[in-house]
């Protein structure tokens, strides 16, 4: 029997704002739920008011645990202390949070300061008898690496891995939410910066110069709508499902897909 150990944030819907979960939180937390019995301990450094908790509780968890503290408050040391406290052999957690600095920093921040190894972008995990697990690790254009590591770890889940399953209603009524007071420092990082909503840019053209020659309204023309021939990667006669997820992984790096 394996302890694993999810860290699970609210997330926030890209258009409307509302929270929600946290997707590849919640890929994460399905990850942990498909592996053999153990026991599971779900982390949540936050308000344990924020209605997405519920919506993890509806996946089959029992009881998650709230670290609470307000917004801009740093939660490495506590994660890190609870964490110690707990001892699990497994750290799941997801690539990026979607509030705060979404930096992707934390899980990096958390392996160093308990000495563990990370491996980021997993998609998929099994454990062997003799307490090590095989990971299979998300790369560039599709492709795949397999991993061999030894417990303890922290591993970051990329959003390719397994979708989660819906929450019920049932489980997220009855699932517990507990409240464990913890004292954190400001987060003087994302004090320093300056909060604003996001805007796309306009792109600058720069064929040529303006007013004729190779600079012309033809080369702009070309340079705003001609895309730059890629190098892809050959796939010879790959299974609908390899097929499905190259080009799925190749829109996402285009940025075609969100993340």
């Amino acid at each position: 029997m394996v302890d694993v150990a999810v860290l699970l944030s609210v997330g926030r819907h890209p258009v409307s704002g509302r929270a929600r979960r946290a997707p590849t939180d919640a890929r994460a937390l399905e990850l942990a739920l498909s592996l053999p019995p153990g026991r599971r301990t779900a982390l949540h450094a936050g308000s344990p008011d924020s209605p997405a908790l519920r919506d993890y509780l509806g996946m089959g968890l029992a009881e998650l645990t709230v670290l609470p503290m307000a917004e801009g408050r740093d939660p490495t040391d506590a994660l890190v202390a609870r964490l110690r406290a707990a001892a699990p052999a497994i750290v799941l957690t997801g690539n990026r949070a979607e509030g705060g600095e979404d930096s992707g920093t934390l899980p990096y921040s958390l392996a160093h300061a308990l000495g563990w190894a990370i491996v980021p972008d997993v998609v998929a995990l099994t454990l062997n008898e003799d307490g090590s697990a095989e990971l299979v690790q998300a790369l560039a254009r599709g492709q795949r690496r397999a991993l061999r590591v030894a417990v303890p770890f922290v591993a970051t889940i990329h959003p390719a891995a397994p979708a989660p399953r819906p929450s019920a209603f049932g489980p997220a009524r009855r699932g517990r939410i507990t409240v464990e007071p913890v004292d954190a420092p400001v987060d003087t990082a994302l004090a320093a910066c300056a909060v604003r909503p996001w805007r796309d840019r306009p792109k600058r053209l720069t064929v040529g110069a303006p007013g004729g020659g190779s600079g012309g309204a033809l080369d702009r023309l070309r340079a705003a709508t001609e895309a730059k021939a890629g190098q892809g990667r050959l796939l010879v006669g790959p299974t609908p499902d390899e097929a499905a997820r190259a080009i799925y992984d190749c829109l996402q790096e285009q940025g075609m897909l969100p993340r």
